[in-house]
């Protein structure tokens, strides 16, 4: 007989609790558990996956974290940030004569201590951020669900609280990572080995913290992780993660003195005892996925996708970015290309597919115009955009790089801090004459290694480490920079100042979808193209010696996405032509 459904949505744990108290019934040792599910996956998978629940869920964000209740399911989306190290619990413990767990809970009432009636496991802890730059309109649809699914926990704890047992269906097939590998017994930063711990200092604090300049989102919300039975490969620093499980309110510890941070009866570090009034919001972690660029799409287009399809929402993408650059059709079909890099692969210190964009002749006057009606287009374009002032005053005083604090075992995010696909816009016209500090000649090294070389110093102190990035650069300025040594470098050449067009809801879906889709074709060449392409780079070279491997690397850069804003995969003589001659008309103008 088959009895009624667990409630997970309002009571996640009673689901748990009541898997576990059922295989331990069977006969099953508690301690076979740790790093392994009992079956409470299962009913999780079913409630989630096979019944299409997981838009039911509420997404916790600085707005519903207002009204969801404590030990409820959430979800949240956000960046890795911090990798913070591991943490032991009281996995299993005997409470008079039966077993209980507190796996994907906290029960502080349950001491950690060597008894035989406890099991003590592990479980890591992730300090994760909502994305930054992400825009309004890449939030999760689930957003404005979560609103209507408050309405309802209300009735559904009251009434379904005390729902009971169910036999679910296994799940085959879903995208979803469930957390059922073997336990990780350490923690990496990407390589870089934490010590176990049980809490840490969770807020950003000062000018070094993770904030951008995000005018369309509100106060962003931090998260602690809390990460079960997961291989460390699996999760990353500064890969985006949506996260569903339970949430809690964790006390936020403060630093003990000497001595007083170990358990000298167990062992264990026993921050605990020192508790301060301010609560961290906190994920317990049942399922979790990676998401891409076009997870944050707020719907599917309703577009056909044939080759005619995408040949028409280029051409009308193309003629909207003419107009915001003043009717420049070259800078147009640069900008296009720019927005569809992507690295795809890196060849010692090169990242292959990157196209960073120098747009040049640009005063203050004409960014006012020109400059307002791109960076609102980008936000409107794109999931992820930043943007940051170019003056000695910024320089000398911004946190990029992030930096571990080892006081607090917190690495404090810095600006160039980003996840994969941003999109990060720095306005040069802003600097002035002004002498640099130290921590302003780092920070325009820092810059630079960007946009040339796509990767972000990490400092930890007693070493630095070179973290990979993939950020699409965009520098406006007066003149060719000469601090951020972008790929192209493009003079604009506006010939009409236009009022902005309202663009329809339709085509601007569309417009996200080809951007976030065409940019993740494969691509090749085929021997024919490559044996023209190499006759054309060497006659090139022959006419101009000043033109060297970057600018090779750059024009079959070129011609590859070229390809790609058609939606070939192939590169084709058209395409490749169609690159020589843009080629050529930025020449004529720089020259």
């Amino acid at each position: 007989m088959v009895g009624p459904m667990y409630d997970c949505l309002a009571n996640p744990l009673g689901a748990i609790r009541l898997t576990f108290e059922k295989a331990v019934g069977s006969g099953c040792e508690p301690s076979a558990f740790d790093g392994k599910d009992w079956g409470a996956l299962d009913v999780f998978r079913e409630f989630l996956v096979d019944q299409g629940n997981l838009s039911q869920v509420p997404v916790l964000n600085s707005e519903t974290l207002k009204w969801v209740q404590p030990n409820t399911l959430v979800r949240f989306r956000g960046m890795v940030q911090d990798m913070l190290g591991n943490e032991f619990y009281a996995g299993a413990y005997k409470d008079g004569s039966g077993w209980r767990t507190n796996k994907f809970g906290d029960d502080s009432q349950q001491p950690i201590d060597f008894s035989p009636d406890v099991r003590v496991w592990e479980r890591r802890l992730l300090y994760c951020v909502q994305v930054p730059g992400l825009n309004r309109w890449a939030e999760s649809e689930a957003a404005s669900e979560a609103t209507v699914t408050s309405m309802d926990l209300t009735s559904q704890q009251r009434d379904k609280r005390q729902r009971m047992d169910a036999e679910l269906m296994d799940y085959e097939g879903s995208n979803i990572v469930l957390e059922d590998s073997p336990s990780a017994k350490r923690m990496r930063e990407d390589g870089h080995p934490s010590p176990s711990v049980q809490l840490s200092d969770l807020k950003p604090e000062g000018p070094c913290s993770s904030t951008m300049m995000r005018p369309e989102v509100g106060d962003s919300l931090s998260c602690l992780v809390k990460v079960y039975d997961t291989r460390e490969s699996e999760l990353k620093l500064n890969d985006i993660f949506e996260f569903v499980g339970v949430f809690t309110i964790e006390s936020e510890p403060v630093p003990a003195d000497d001595g007083d941070d170990v358990d000298l009866t167990t062992g264990f570090r026993n921050d605990l005892v020192h508790l301060q009034a301010n609560k961290v919001p906190c994920l317990h972690c049942i399922v979790h996925r990676k998401l891409a660029v076009s997870d944050f799409l707020r719907s599917s287009p309703i577009i056909e996708q044939s080759k005619h399809a995408v040949m028409n929402t280029r051409e009308s993408l193309l003629r909207h970015l003419t107009m915001l650059l003043g009717n420049d059709g070259v800078a147009a079909n640069y900008m296009l290309l720019h927005l569809l890099s992507k690295i795809h692969a890196r060849v010692d210190n090169v990242a292959v597919g990157k196209l960073s964009l120098n747009l040049t002749c640009l005063s203050k006057e004409a960014l006012s115009v020109f400059g307002v009606q791109l960076c609102n287009a980008l936000r409107n374009l794109l999931p992820f955009t930043n943007s940051i002032p170019l003056t000695v005053n910024y320089l000398n005083t911004a946190c990029l790089g992030p930096k571990k604090d080892y006081q607090r075992n917190r690495l404090i995010g810095g600006t160039l801090q980003l996840a994969e696909g941003s999109h990060l816009t720095i306005d040069e016209t802003q600097l002035e004459t002004g002498t640099l500090n130290s921590v302003g000649i780092e920070n325009a090294r820092l810059l630079k290694d960007l946009v040339e070389l796509q990767k972000v110093e990490y400092d930890f102190t007693y070493y630095k480490m070179e973290m990979a990035a993939d950020v699409q650069l965009l520098v406006l300025s007066e003149g060719k920079s000469n601090i951020l040594p972008a790929d192209i470098v493009l003079p604009v050449r506006p010939s009409d100042v236009s009022r902005p067009e309202v663009v329809s809801a339709e085509a601007l879906g569309a417009w996200r979808w080809y951007l976030a889709t065409m940019r993740t074709l494969s691509h090749t060449i085929e021997s024919e193209i490559q044996e023209v392409v190499e006759k054309d780079l060497v006659a090139a070279r022959q006419a101009d010696r000043r033109i060297g491997s970057k600018e090779f690397s750059s024009l079959l850069t070129m011609g590859r996405l070229m390809s790609l804003s058609f939606g070939e995969t192939t590169l084709s003589l058209e395409h490749w032509e169609m690159v020589k001659e843009l080629e050529k008309l930025r020449k004529e103008r720089i020259s």
